[in-house]
């Protein structure tokens, strides 16, 4: 039986790509994540890439990363294959996951690498944590969560700290409002499919 991990242990991870789907030729420019370990943050990875083409004026602009800056930085499946051992032996959060997942399973996948963590989606459990948020993009949830801001939006180590520290003030906030001590992973995991009108109800459960 699999050793269940804690919620506030854990890779946080953002991709900065060339648009949106690895199926139509997309690929990563830029990755960014953090290692938290029972709540704090003790180690960074940060990396762009040359996917191999130009990027487009949009995201050149978006992202504030040129043609430029990519010119001399290493292939995609290199630096996936460096981010490999980063991962390894963690559950993954990321901030619309089913985005970054994508692109994180396709990329490893042509640097011949896996991984066999766990991903969970801070936008789906902040639906159920931040009912009451306006959205919950991660800027409106940095705002509304009081979130510090680090850096700046649209790059990948930027938005992977910001999501990591919402991460925890939504852990911190199912402890005091539930009086739950220790918030597993795999409960997180869970909440983040629960309807969101019941989520009160879960939450309660794991008090019991």
């Amino acid at each position: 039986m699999q050793k269940r991990t804690l919620a506030d242990s854990v890779v946080v991870l953002d991709f900065e790509t060339t648009g949106l789907s690895p199926q139509y030729g997309d690929r990563a420019i830029e990755i960014g994540a953090v290692l938290v370990e029972e709540g704090r943050i003790v180690d960074r990875f940060q990396k762009l890439m040359n996917p191999g083409f130009r990027i487009s004026s949009f995201i050149e602009a978006y992202t504030g990363i040129t043609n430029e800056m990519l010119k001399g930085e290493a292939c995609c499946e290199e630096v996936m294959a460096q981010f490999s051992e980063f991962i390894a032996g963690h559950n993954i959060v990321a901030h619309n996951a089913s985005f970054d997942k994508r692109f994180l399973d396709f990329e490893l996948k042509r640097a011949n690498r896996s991984y066999e963590g766990v991903c969970c989606c801070s936008l789906l459990v902040s639906r159920r944590i931040y009912q009451d948020s306006p959205n919950h993009k991660l800027q409106t949830l940095v705002s509304h969560a009081g979130v510090p801001t680090i850096g700046s939006f649209h790059r990948a180590l930027a938005d992977a700290e910001m999501t990591a520290h919402l991460w925890l003030a939504m852990i911190d906030r199912i402890r005091k409002q539930y009086g739950i001590p220790t918030v597993f992973f795999d409960q997180l995991s869970e909440l983040s499919r629960v309807d969101k009108l019941y989520a009160h109800r879960y939450l309660t459960s794991l008090a019991d």
